[in-house]
């Protein structure tokens, strides 16, 4: 997914009993700030198109609905390993990991107030199998075999394989649970029509100016009153603004139109500044950093006549000078990263450096020689946002292009939309993305990233990692094992139909007054907008 940080974890979903003890229409966005009795705001360029759960897999999607539906588990504040939310206790049956039952919370409502049973889980899970929406997390069940209702409280999941990881995916947004009395079976819910159990409600969704997509723009929420859940609310109401570019983030930051700006939503050069200035007590802003597990890769069509060639690949993976980007580019807001699975995480390792090491246009030179590719390469690369706006995408441009071994051509994809409509539908060669995980478990930055083409549609599979590596590691109920997890990151490495290139720092900016903005950075990503207040003055 692209969705808020995913920090440093040591492993979930252990195979033990979970009990609760241990825990309106679309319009044209308009600006305006949130003021200091108003709703708290905040700015992101994380954008978004659809909000109903069985469609959504990106950081903006998943930024509002982890606020606005109940799941049966969720990662509270600090956690590591996933706590009953809508559920009062959840547990495998056995030790195989192949049943998987919970039972609700009492009393529970959404917020028309029609009653959450068991039926609305079942109906929640079937629904988003069977919409299998391209754009979806239809992937993240996939080892459900099927789920049934067991009186109006209990919920029983079977499995067609071990799946230990299961209780961190139903934690994430794909385990949203929606009303089967308002969503259709069948088909995805309009944005503006989302009815959800959790601690906010929908009042809005305003479309983002001069978009013909209807992207939202801004969404506007307000405290749901027959929340029956466990968390208490520091606010009661919230709005989530999104902006094409980070320098628009900014902007609204400095004028007092958003109150905190969303991890890594501005640009590097004014992170690096507000770090700085804090530290000399020259800013009223409060900067919250931590280390974060959200990566930023470089994708192959692999289905494409040059993105298919593995020594094209190889070739830029033994040219991208990771280190010179995060300086000139990013100053020194990421970190170079070396495998899929980032540090900080079970599973990490540096198979990309182990593999290719620092840069070397002779390596590179070879590689293309013995494989008898035809230099100059011409590679066409597409990116949409980022961080660091053209200054990323150049500085690879410039890598690869004084090697004298590339020709690239650089493709810039304003539309979000349309640019993962692009890399759905093979149009790119080759194209940059960020990846936020939805879980803190390795299995995470594997199964939907490199199984199967992955949720970039890379288009590469192999079968020893999908058939055999993956189902044996996440039958391992001891999620802090590395296990099957470096090998598959080797093999990844020499096919390199993806290079990982950074891992960010989180990295949230808070104006003067807003609390509560550390209670919700930490490692699981989730950005709990129930813990952020105000200050009493």
């Amino acid at each position: 997914m692209t969705s808020a940080n995913r920090l440093a974890v040591l492993g979930c979903a252990a195979l033990v009993a979970t009990t609760a003890a241990g825990c309106a229409s679309a319009t044209k966005a308009v600006t305006g700030g949130s003021g200091n009795n108003g709703p708290i705001t905040l700015g992101t360029v994380n954008v978004t198109s659809v909000l109903d759960p069985a469609g959504s897999f990106d950081a903006g999607s998943w930024l509002v609905l982890n606020n606005v539906f109940q799941s049966l588990l969720k990662f509270p504040s600090g956690a590591t390993t996933p706590q009953p939310d809508a559920a009062k206790s959840c547990d495998f049956a056995g030790t195989d990991a192949m049943t998987y039952q919970c039972t609700l919370r009492d009393g529970l409502k959404f917020s028309n107030g029609h009653p959450l049973t068991s039926e609305d889980v079942v109906f929640s899970v079937q629904r988003l199998l069977k919409i299998k929406d391209p754009s979806g997390p239809a992937s993240l069940l996939s080892t459900v075999k099927s789920v049934e209702a067991k009186g109006d409280s209990q919920v029983v999941f079977h499995l067609n394989a071990p799946d230990a990881v299961l209780p961190a995916k139903l934690a994430t947004a794909a385990g949203s649970i929606v009303d089967h009395q308002v969503f259709p079976a069948d088909k995805l819910l309009a944005n503006d029509q989302l009815v959800g159990s959790g601690p906010y409600k929908i009042d809005s969704v305003e479309a983002m100016p001069d978009s013909d997509t209807h992207a939202p723009g801004k969404i506007t929420l307000s405290a749901n009153s027959q929340y029956g859940g466990q968390f208490k609310l520091q606010n009661d109401k919230f709005t989530v603004r999104y902006f094409e570019k980070p320098e628009e983030v900014k902007e609204a930051l400095d004028k007092g139109q958003i109150d905190i700006a969303d991890d890594n939503s501005l640009p590097p050069a004014s992170a690096a500044e507000l770090k700085q200035n804090q530290l000399a007590g020259k800013t009223d802003f409060k900067v919250n950093e931590g280390d974060s597990a959200q990566t930023r890769l470089l994708m192959f069509n692999t289905k494409d006549a040059t993105g298919g060639n593995q020594a094209v690949r190889q070739a830029v993976a033994q040219l991208v000078d990771r280190k010179a980007l995060a300086r000139d580019a990013y100053a020194q807001t990421v970190q170079p990263l070396y495998s899929l699975i980032p540090a900080g995480i079970t599973g990490h390792n540096t198979a990309f450096f182990d593999r290719y090491g620092d840069p070397n246009v002779a390596k590179a030179k070879k590689i293309l020689s013995d494989a008898k590719v035809q230099t100059p390469v011409k590679l066409s690369i597409a990116w949409s946002r980022g961080m660091a706006g053209n200054a990323e995408v150049d500085g690879i441009k410039k890598e690869l292009e004084e090697s004298g071994l590339f020709q690239v051509d650089l493709r810039l994809e304003s539309d979000w939309t349309k640019y993962k409509e692009g890399w759905k539908s093979g149009a790119y060669q080759a194209y940059i993305a960020t990846w936020t995980a939805d879980y803190p478990d390795p299995d995470d930055f594997i199964s939907p990233i490199a199984v199967d083409g992955g949720a970039f549609h890379t288009g590469w599979d192999d079968p020893r990692i999908s058939h055999q590596l993956v189902p044996d590691a996440i039958k391992q109920t001891d999620r802090t094992a590395g296990g099957d997890y470096t090998q598959i990151q080797n093999t990844i490495a020499e096919a390199a139909p993806i290079v990982p290139l950074f891992q960010f720092k989180s990295f949230y900016v808070a104006r003067e007054g807003i609390t509560g903005v550390e209670n919700t950075v930490d490692t699981t990503g989730v950005f709990r907008f129930w813990e952020v207040g105000r200050s009493k003055k």
